[in-house]
Parts: structure tokens; C-alpha cells; sequence
């Protein structure tokens, strides 16, 4: 059992060197290979220790940045996330049938973790290994749970290859190219029309927390940085809460100098606000200021950060941790995902929800045509989740057909094309301006059109499928020894 739980921490660990900042995609292919041949013939004990295995392998180095913010947190969500992951092994079936069974709990799996707990953290993803490589095409057809099951396919055919199996490894391979082949190729939607985009990013310090930091020094960089955006710019965007007032923006004096800041370009402004909010807690939102300097629209969070934005169960953490590090709840956005601009409709997700596929698709359902990302990831000092999150920001490009804009207070701020390009970056901790010109997209991919519906219900049928066909061998040798006795 300890070879097998071996076995799977290093298909775990496969996985995360699949993840950013490494990037390493085809490793996710091996990982998903080594995990099926670990369970193979085995029964429900090993295979959950071969589950623990991947689970841990996956989620305690990709889970590394929530220590930022509580180690206790960290620790538990980590462990869950695990467990989780452990039942993918005990829901694939062990016999022959494991190929058609483990991408299909992939894909389950998946799901469950990208909706529970805490509304799901979806950031160390399957998906999220392949934002590099060919199969994240396919997300364009089915989104993220796509390519997860797309990854358990190519590892239980890597498996079949390397047994001889003539028939399996073909249909494998066979249906990993064509599901990314039709990805590549449908429909993503057209132009109909470009905007010049300016990307504010007025750098600092990394490894720095809000309640640790001058507002006041955060909102002069971006006002100098934005200095340097050129004229005739249609769409300037800052980052997440580099705007922190007390009482409600408006008709404070902060949002008198953003007016004529917009004003003054003659641009669409668009900045990440915090503001204080009843009940000891805060409001965490982008708002819109127009070319004449009036204040347009706003969008408030919908999903906040477990142990970052918000503490679970804070009644009974604060015994055993300290939590002065996130002192107060965010508020829950309701309401579209779109701003009603000047610039155009742009499709809004702020930060952290830039990892939530639904997220992205109710903002270009809701007539997006730009996805923009003010985002903070200065409290991290480290690349990792600057570097996920703009994995992340590439895979919402490619579901979607649309131009991604982020906007970091330190990085990375980044263009990604509706390929899943990133067409310009900035570097980390510097004061930098990205400005380009973008499109303006219409129209709907077939993921945007269907969600993760059809995905899910494929991957239960073929799970049950899996698990009827391996009850059905298990039969065949009792059915034979009957006839011989008789």
C-alpha cells in the first residue's frame, strides 16, 4: 500500500508541476497516466491511499498562497480538498473499465470542487495544467470540465499504450484530437468593433497586505502611473481596491479627482473601490466613470476569497487562530456582471473570480464584450498566484471568444486575445502601463451558449456505464463455473 500512496503523491505531484507558475502541461498527462496504473486491480483501501496521495500531491503546493492568510485555514481546506480528490480513486472502477470510468470522475470530481466547499475554490484545476498546451482549446466546446476529462483520457490511453492495449489507446488518442480539433475550430463569436485599453498598474512592494499598507500611497502611484497613458485611449482600467474610502464613493473627494482624471483623458475610467459597509463588513466593487467625468455604473463581488475576503465559521476559528489579518467580511455582490460603458459592455470579474468559469460566462451572457479583471495580488510574495490567476484569465479567454483585460496593483497586469494569447504582461512589482488595441466581441461559443450541463450528465452516464460493465466481468467467471458443475 505505501508503493501505491507513493505512486499517487508522485501523480499529484506530476499535476502541480503541470499548474503555473511552472507550466509544464504534458506532465499533467503523465500524472493522470501514473494514477491510473496505481489503481488498477486494487481494492477500496489502496485505492484511497492512492487518492490521499494524489490529493495531497495536488493541493498542498497548489493551495500554498491561502497561508497568506490563515495557516489554520490553509491546513483544513487543504486536507478537504484532498479528500476530495480521494474519491475520484474510489469512484473509478478498478477492473479493464477504469479507462471510460476515470475521466469521467475526473470530470465529477471536478465539478464538486469547483461548487463546494464555501462555494467552491476552483484555482488548482486540471484545466489550469492545460492553459499552455493544445487541449485548453477544447474548453471553447465544454469549458474546464472538458479538458479535465480530456487529461483523464490521454493518461488512461498513455496507460492502454504502454500495455499493448491495440483498441484502447487509439480510441484515446482518437477522441483527445477531436474534441480539441472542434474546440479550436467553432464558432467564438466576431468583432464589432476595438477600443484602445490602457492597463494601469502602479507598482510596489509585493508581499504586502491591505491593512498593512497606505491607501493613500496605493491610489498616488496609480494617479502618477496613469500619467502615461496616451491620448486617444477609450478604456483606462486599475486595479482591485486601490480606491479605499470610509463612506460611500460617491460624492467623496477621491471620486471628484477620478472624474477629472477621466475627464481630463476624455476616457472610459474604470476603478477597483472598497468601501466600509453595516454590520462591520465591506463593500468590494469596480466602478465606471465616463469620458465627461460622471460616474456611471458599478459592480459589486459576487465571490469572495475563503480565509481572504471573508472567514468561514469566524465565530469558532477566532479560538484558534488570529484573524486580524482579515478583520472584517466582504458584502455578496448581486445583479449582471456587466457595466454599461462608453467604451463599450464590459463583462466585469473581479479578481479572485476570475477563477470561476460561471463567473465569466454570466458576464458575456449578460451581453459582455470585453472581460475586464481589476485584481490585488500584492499580498502574495511569491509568483504563484499572480501566475494562476493569469492561467486562469487565459482559460476564460478561450471559454468565452473574448478579449481578457487584468489590471494588477503590482502584477501581473496582462492582454490575453480570445485565443488565450497573452498579448502583453506586465512585470512584477514595477509601474508600468500597458496600453493596446482590442476588440469589441459579439456572440455566443457553445460553452457560453450551454455551461457545464451536458459535460456532467456525459460524465455520470459514462461512469455508470463504467461501473455496470465492470459488475458485468466480475459476473462472467461465476456464470462459467455454474455451467461446469453443472
Amino acid at each position: 500500500m505505501r508503493v501505491r500512496a507513493g505512486l499517487g503523491l508522485l501523480a499529484g505531484l506530476l499535476l502541480t508541476a503541470a499548474l503555473p507558475p511552472f507550466g509544464w502541461w504534458p506532465l499533467a498527462l503523465l500524472g493522470a497516466c501514473v494514477l491510473a496504473t496505481s489503481i488498477a486491480e486494487q481494492p477500496w483501501r489502496v485505492r484511497l491511499a492512492v487518492g490521499m496521495g494524489v490529493g495531497a500531491g495536488l493541493n498542498y503546493p497548489g493551495l500554498w498562497w491561502m497561508k497568506e492568510f490563515s495557516l489554520p485555514g490553509y491546513l483544513i481546506f487543504a486536507l478537504l480538498e484532498t479528500a476530495l480528490v480521494a474519491a475520484i480513486a474510489l469512484a473509478t472502477p478498478a477492473g479493464r473499465w477504469r479507462w471510460l470510468g476515470l475521466p469521467a470522475a475526473l470530470v465529477v470530481s471536478e465539478a464538486v470542487r469547483g461548487a463546494w466547499p464555501f462555494g467552491g475554490v476552483p484555482v488548482v484545476t486540471l484545466a489550469e495544467t492545460q492553459v499552455g498546451g493544445p487541449l485548453a482549446q477544447a474548453a471553447r466546446l465544454g469549458g474546464p470540465l472538458l479538458v479535465a476529462g480530456l487529461v483523464g483520457v490521454a493518461g488512461a490511453g498513455l496507460k492502454a499504450l504502454a500495455r499493448g492495449r491495440r483498441r484502447v489507446a487509439p480510441m484515446a488518442l482518437a477522441t483527445v484530437v477531436v474534441a480539441t480539433l472542434v474546440g479550436a475550430a467553432v464558432t467564438d463569436g466576431h468583432a464589432i468593433g476595438s477600443v484602445t485599453a490602457a492597463l494601469v498598474q502602479g507598482g510596489g512592494e509585493r508581499g504586502t497586505r491591505a491593512i498593512d499598507t497606505s491607501a493613500q500611497r496605493v491610489y498616488d502611484a496609480h494617479r502618477r502611473a496613469t500619467d502615461q497613458v496616451r491620448a486617444g485611449t477609450d478604456l483606462v482600467l486599475w486595479p482591485e481596491d486601490v480606491v479605499d474610502v470610509e463612506d460611500p464613493i460617491a460624492g467623496t473627494p477621491l471620486a471628484a479627482q477620478l472624474a477629472e482624471l477621466a475627464d481630463r483623458h476624455a476616457t472610459t475610467l474604470v476603478a477597483g473601490v472598497v468601501e466600509n459597509a453595516p454590520g462591520r463588513r465591506f463593500r468590494n466593487f469596480a466602478q465606471a466613470w465616463g469620458t465627461t467625468g460622471q460616474m456611471g455604473g458599478s459592480y459589486v463581488k459576487h465571490q469572495r476569497v475563503p480565509f481572504g475576503e471573508y472567514i468561514p465559521f469566524r465565530s469558532l476559528i477566532k479560538h484558534l487562530a488570529d484573524l486580524s489579518p482579515v478583520p472584517r467580511d466582504a458584502t455578496v455582490g448581486h445583479g449582471p456582471a456587466v457595466l454599461e460603458t462608453e467604451a463599450g459592455r464590459l463583462g466585469v470579474a473581479i479578481s479572485y473570480e476570475v477563477f470561476f468559469d460561471r463567473r465569466a460566462r454570466a458576464a458575456i451572457r449578460g451581453g459582455g464584450e470585453i472581460l475586464v479583471v481589476p485584481t490585488n495580488a500584492s499580498s502574495y510574495p511569491s509568483t504563484q498566484m499572480p501566475a494562476l490567476e493569469l492561467g486562469a484569465a487565459r482559460m476564460r479567454a478561450i471559454e468565452t471568444g473574448r478579449w481578457v483585460l487584468q489590471a494588477a496593483p503590482t502584477g501581473f497586469s496582462a492582454a490575453v486575445d480570445p485565443r488565450g494569447r497573452v498579448r502583453a504582461r506586465s512585470d512584477l512589482g514595477r509601474r508600468q502601463v500597458i496600453q493596446l488595441r482590442v476588440a469589441r466581441r459579439s456572440g455566443q461559443t457553445p460553452y457560453t451558449r450551454l455551461g457545464d450541463g451536458p459535460v456532467v450528465l456525459i460524465a455520470l452516464l459514462l461512469l455508470a456505464s463504467a461501473w455496470a460493465l465492470s459488475r458485468r466481468d466480475d459476473q462472467r467467471p461465476l456464470a462459467r463455473s455454474s455451467v461446469v458443475r453443472r
